[in-house]
């Protein structure tokens, strides 16, 4: 079946996205910081028979912003995922997350029974922060919220920029770094500006500390695929990322040489991985 744009209102919010109908099972994508649906387009062809969702969480893709009055923090991106699956209709499901949303979906499978299987990519349990940051990271959010106005947004004459940013800062292909760029601008006089909204580019106010991730994983109680590219990202090294697996109660890992988004630069190798996963 053909990939198809969705959008759902959600307590006066949009949450927008693709869906590729399947008869098999039923998969919710979540993509990486500032990405969007397309993020999980490039797996599609790999990927037969899957019920595949990708979201644009919000404040991207074509997603509604939050309100000036809420926040981007994890818990409320978990409740989202989960109102999500209810207007689906979805009682139960595989989560399927890349970097900040294999980050959502680990913790959100942490605290829902509703989740059958979990698929997280280039991260699991989120980023941590040590205890001894946790006021002067709180201070420096506070400050940058506080301060921060919504400033007009550079317009692009041609999509030739953005892409090349996307190349250069991901190590994208132009055709990878097209499919982002295209869903996560939109046409104005003059050219195209960026959707996301930028207060996603905001400290974040408070972090888990590792202890506190190691918990949150040891409650997923569904089997769990991890796939890393290797080398590991600065942010998130070894033994750290690996060490986590073994607070798993039912996990596996998969390594592969590739850059961050290794799920649309090596989509065959990370499908089949998938489908080996989901039997």
């Amino acid at each position: 079946m053909s990939l198809q744009p969705f959008s759902l209102q959600l307590a006066g919010q949009v949450a927008s996205g693709l869906r590729r109908p399947g008869p098999g099972p039923r998969v919710l994508a979540l993509h990486g910081w500032l990405d969007n649906a397309a993020s999980f387009v490039p797996l599609l062809d790999h990927l037969p028979g899957l019920d595949m969702v990708m979201l644009d969480l919000p404040g991207h893709g074509f997603s509604s912003h939050l309100p000036r009055a809420a926040s981007y923090t994890t818990p409320a991106a978990i409740c989202h995922v989960l109102d999500v699956a209810d207007a689906l209709g979805w009682e139960r499901f595989t989560l399927l997350g890349h970097s900040m949303g294999a980050g959502i979906a680990s913790l959100t499978a942490s605290v829902s029974e509703r989740v059958e299987r979990l698929v997280a990519i280039e991260a699991l349990g989120g980023l941590r922060g040590p205890e001894s940051e946790t006021a002067q990271r709180l201070r420096e959010h506070i400050d940058a919220s506080r301060r921060t106005a919504v400033r007009p947004l550079r317009v692009f004459p041609t999509l030739a920029a953005p892409i090349r940013a996307r190349m250069m800062a991901n190590q994208l292909s132009e055709a990878n770094a097209r499919l982002l760029v295209e869903r996560g601008v939109q046409e104005v006089p003059g050219g195209y500006r960026w959707r996301t909204d930028q207060r996603l580019m905001l400290p974040t106010a408070i972090r888990l500390t590792e202890g506190q991730i190691d918990n949150l994983l040891q409650a997923i109680a569904c089997p769990v695929q991890v796939i890393y590219a290797t080398p590991a990202q600065s942010y998130y090294p070894e033994p750290l990322r690996s060490d986590r697996l073994a607070h798993l109660r039912h996990g596996q890992l998969a390594v592969l040489p590739g850059t961050h988004h290794v799920h649309m630069e090596r989509p065959a190798d990370i499908a089949g991985i998938i489908l080996r996963f989901l039997g």
